[in-house]
C-alpha cells in the first residue's frame, strides 16, 4: 500500500511540469489537502481519558472528498440513510453515459456538464414514468455521479436507482411495475440524447459533428435495492481509489489493481507517477458540486409520504427511531477519551502549507 499524501508529496512537480496547462484551482486544493491530511499543518488535537486521565494528540483529517483516508463514517452514515428509505419493492437500476465525444467537452466544462447530466437523466426517467399507465405520480430517485471507470480513466455516467412503482395522484395507493425491465434502455437514451443536445445549443455550446446518433443507456432490476446502494456507496466521500489498491512503486512508475467488470478478475495497471496522480485528480469535482441527489418520493423533505408507503406495503413495518453514527473512542483501560483542546495551525503555517 502505498499513501497517496506521500506521492502528492514527492510527485507534485513532475505532475505539474506534465499536466500544468490542465490543473485546476479544485485540483491545487484537493492536493494541499491530501498531502496535509492527519499532519501538524492542520492542527493538533488533545485528548484526555476520562477515567485514568492518560493524555495523547492526533492530527485532524483534511475532509476532501478525493482523500482515501477521510470521510469513511460520513460514507457510512449516507448509506446508513440511504437503508432507511428502502422501500420492500423491486429496485432498477439506470446508468446514462456521455458518449466518448463528448468527453473533452466535460473536462473543459465539468459543472455544467455533470449539472446538465442530473438534470436531463432525471427529467427523461420522470418524463417515461409520467407517460406509463402502469405507474402513477412522480417516481423516487437517487442520482450518484462517477467519473471513472474501473481503471480510473474518465468516463462521465450517471447511475440512478428506482424503486419499481409509484403512488398515484391520490396519494393513496402504491401502483407497483411489474417486468424485468422498468423501461427501455434504447428508447431511454433517444429521449436523453435529444434533452442533453437541446440544453447544449440553448447554452451556446459547440455540437461536434460525429456524435453517435446512438447513446448508452442501461437499464437493469437489481432486486431489494440494498446491493446497489453498497455499490454506488463506495466512491462517494473517499476518492475514486482505495489506497490498499495502489500495490507498488518502482523506478518512479505506480502499478495499481482494479477489478475487471466483465470477468469480476483482478487487473494491474502501470504508468508514472505524476500520470498516476493525474488519473485520480480528474475526477475531483467542483467545490460545492453534490455528487448524489435525491428526487421524488425518495427526497429528504418526502419523509413522510415515503413512510405513508412503507406502512401501506407493509403494515406491521417499524420504523426506528433516527440516530447519527458514532465512533467509539476508548482508552486502553476502557475509560472514553475526551477532546480537550484544539491548537489551529497559525496563519503563516497555512500559507506556506498552500504554496508549497
Amino acid at each position: 500500500m502505498i499513501p497517496l499524501a506521500e506521492l502528492v508529496e514527492r510527485y507534485r512537480p513532475e505532475l505539474e511540469r506534465r499536466h500544468g496547462s490542465q490543473l485546476t484551482a479544485d485540483h491545487h486544493a484537493a492536493m494541499n489537502a491530501i498531502r496535509t491530511c492527519h499532519t501538524p499543518a492542520r492542527g493538533v488535537l488533545d485528548y484526555r481519558c476520562e477515567a485514568c486521565r492518560a493524555t495523547r494528540i492526533a492530527y485532524p483529517s483534511c475532509g476532501h472528498r478525493a482523500c482515501p483516508a477521510c470521510q469513511h463514517s460520513t460514507n457510512n452514515q449516507w448509506l446508513d440513510r440511504q437503508r432507511r428509505k428502502l422501500l420492500p419493492v423491486t429496485y432498477y437500476l439506470v446508468t446514462f453515459t456521455l458518449p466518448a465525444k463528448l468527453r473533452g467537452f466535460a473536462r473543459t466544462h465539468p459543472e455544467w456538464t455533470y449539472a446538465t447530466l442530473f438534470r436531463m437523466a432525471t427529467d427523461t426517467l420522470q418524463t417515461f414514468g409520467r407517460n406509463d399507465p402502469a405507474l402513477g405520480d412522480r417516481l423516487g430517485l437517487t442520482a450518484v455521479l462517477h467519473t471513472h471507470s474501473r481503471r480510473l480513466d474518465y468516463h462521465p455516467h450517471l447511475h440512478v436507482i428506482i424503486p419499481g412503482g409509484s403512488l398515484d395522484r391520490s396519494g393513496l395507493c402504491w401502483k407497483a411495475k411489474a417486468g424485468k425491465y422498468l423501461f427501455n434502455g434504447r428508447a431511454l437514451a433517444q429521449v436523453f440524447r435529444a434533452k442533453f443536445l437541446a440544453a447544449m445549443k440553448e447554452a451556446g455550446y459547440w455540437l461536434p459533428r460525429d456524435l453517435p446518433k446512438a447513446w448508452v443507456v442501461q437499464c437493469e432490476r437489481v432486486g431489494r435495492g440494498e446491493p446497489a446502494l453498497t455499490y454506488l456507496a463506495r466512491y462517494l466521500y473517499r476518492g475514486v481509489i482505495s489506497e490498499r489498491n495502489i500495490l507498488s512503486l518502482s523506478d518512479d512508475c505506480i502499478t495499481f489493481r482494479y477489478r475487471d467488470g466483465q470477468t469480476r478478475q483482478w487487473r494491474k495497471r502501470t504508468l508514472h507517477a505524476a500520470d498516476f496522480l493525474w488519473l485520480v485528480l480528474q475526477h475531483v469535482l467542483p467545490k460545492g458540486f453534490h455528487r448524489v441527489r435525491d428526487y421524488g418520493l425518495l427526497h429528504g423533505n418526502a419523509r413522510r409520504r415515503r413512510q405513508r408507503v412503507q406502512l401501506l406495503l407493509t403494515p406491521s413495518f417499524f420504523m426506528a427511531p433516527s440516530h447519527e453514527l458514532t465512533r467509539s473512542c476508548r482508552c486502553a483501560c476502557g475509560g472514553s477519551w475526551r477532546l480537550v483542546h484544539r491548537h489551529f495551525p497559525d496563519h503563516a503555517t497555512r500559507r506556506r502549507t498552500a504554496r508549497a
